[in-house]
């Protein structure tokens, strides 16, 4: 029975919207090189770039160009966001261990904490890996089960009694933002790149388990509307305040398996945020290393090698590809959006690589030579299909026929269609009969037209 949802602007009656951590490490490599990281021109950046994400989206939605999402690869998306949760991983270790790293790139520091064991603070230690077997326990016994919340009250609460002496939350600012358009807006054009690739990357991911939900529940799903959405609650978070955000993995299964029907879940876990805001500065003793902690253990998951090594079984292109993006991204890093645009000409390249290949049967009979081309015939394409006819006409110098099949062709353009006619012709001046036979329904008319007219002159 179909689901009854509330009306708005949303498509699915699960995804649950807010920071979100491929999001905000995509946000942070697109603002550290432009800001310093806290500064107030880095938040200006921050509500900046989310209003171009919201504006990217909603552009999509309304133009019903949601398609535009299907069009990352799978094997890029295997590279690139396993690169982003190292890179966000990377970036949590010295916090996570409580030691102060020399400057330098975020990965420098990692390795630099790593490699300095003797740098690290007992006590961030143990309090970072309490916070892990917290959250991982948690889950095990039950998905319902508040790990996180299990970790950071207890964390506060022993850290205000204790006087702990490491790194710290701090003091809290619980006020509302005012909605405010005083903006760097010279900026603007530097970050629309950043800001359209967190658009489309930041939506594929949880567009896929809106997706999967959809389909459980034999429920209709709209990409586009759900950009609109997606878009509209970016512009709400660059006037009020607000980093770019995008829909939750965790929290949307989450939020399903509790019991949500409608999208009035998500209203419903705002409101619950609003109302415990008097409350949060109870956080300002919570130790540093239990958010990151939290962090890492949250994007630990998200480095599945597995997936890359089938890849390397079944398509060695496609592996390359999500390889390719894996390193570019690393490479890259902070600006790891870089390694999208690498992983997108990967693919591109890797499809016309494909693409521009054409295999082909042939053999000869009763002195007819027949020849059976494969794959999509396009104007990419059109001059291999040329070569072939010709090569094997060359091959069979006594045959009196040409019979070319099309029934394995996946599609024929005007080009390929033009080619064709001129290899109809070299072999009908050459004294041969032509034929031309399982014709695809889709490419009769152009067949019909253009080759077949020549034939029949």
């Amino acid at each position: 029975m179909q689901l009854l949802r509330a009306p708005g602007l949303a498509s699915s009656p699960y995804l649950q919207t807010g920071p979100v951590a491929l999001t905000a490490v995509l946000t942070f490599g697109a603002l550290s090189t432009v800001a310093e990281p806290g500064s107030e021109r880095w938040v200006e950046l921050g509500l900046l770039l989310a209003l171009i994400v919201g504006a990217v989206r909603v552009g999509i939605g309304l133009t019903r160009a949601g398609v535009v999402a299907y069009l990352l690869s799978r094997p890029m998306l295997m590279g690139f966001v396993p690169a982003a949760a190292v890179f966000i991983a990377a970036s949590q270790i010295p916090t996570a261990v409580g030691a102060s790293p020399p400057g330098g790139s975020v990965l420098s520091q990692a390795e630099w904490t790593v490699t300095h064991v003797g740098e690290w603070s007992s006590a961030a230690v143990a309090i970072a890996v309490l916070t892990a077997v917290a959250m991982v326990g948690g889950r095990r016994l039950h998905p319902l089960v508040p790990g996180v919340l299990v970790a950071v009250a207890g964390a506060t609460v022993w850290s205000a009694l204790s006087g702990y002496a490491g790194a710290r939350v701090g003091e809290i600012d619980v006020g509302v933002p005012p909605v405010s358009l005083g903006l760097p807006w010279g900026d603007a054009l530097s970050l629309l790149v950043p800001g359209a690739i967190i658009a489309v990357v930041g939506f594929a991911e949880p567009a896929s388990i809106a997706r999967n939900f959809a389909a459980k529940d034999r429920i209709p799903w709209s990409a586009d509307r759900e950009f609109l959405s997606q878009g509209a609650a970016n512009v709400a978070a660059g006037l009020t305040g607000g980093f770019p955000i995008g829909g939750s993995f965790s929290r949307s299964a989450l939020n399903r398996q509790a019991g949500a029907r409608t999208p009035w879940s998500g209203a419903i876990t705002g409101l619950a945020v609003l109302a415990l805001l008097p409350v949060v500065s109870l956080l300002s003793d919570l130790p540093s290393a239990v958010l990151a902690a939290i962090v890492i253990s949250a994007v630990v998951p998200m480095v599945r090698i597995a997936p890359v090594a089938e890849l390397w079984r079944h398509s060695r292109p496609a592996a390359l590809i999500a390889v390719g993006t894996f390193a570019a991204t690393l490479a890259f890093a902070p600006r790891i959006e870089r390694g999208v645009l690498v992983g997108v000409g990967l693919s591109i390249a890797v499809h016309l690589w494909r693409e521009l290949r054409v295999d082909h049967d042939s053999w000869e009979a009763d002195g007819v030579l027949h020849i059976r081309p494969k794959r999509v015939l396009w104007f990419g394409a059109a001059e291999i299909l040329e070569d072939i006819v010709l090569s094997e006409l060359s091959k069979h110098a006594d045959a009196h026929g040409l019979c070319l099949h099309l029934d394995k062709v996946g599609r024929l353009d005007i080009t390929a269609a033009l080619t064709l006619r001129s290899a109809v012709e070299e072999a009908r001046r050459a004294g041969m009969d032509v034929q031309l036979t399982g014709i695809q329904e889709r490419d009769r008319r152009l067949v019909d037209g253009v080759v077949r007219g020549t034939m029949s002159e």
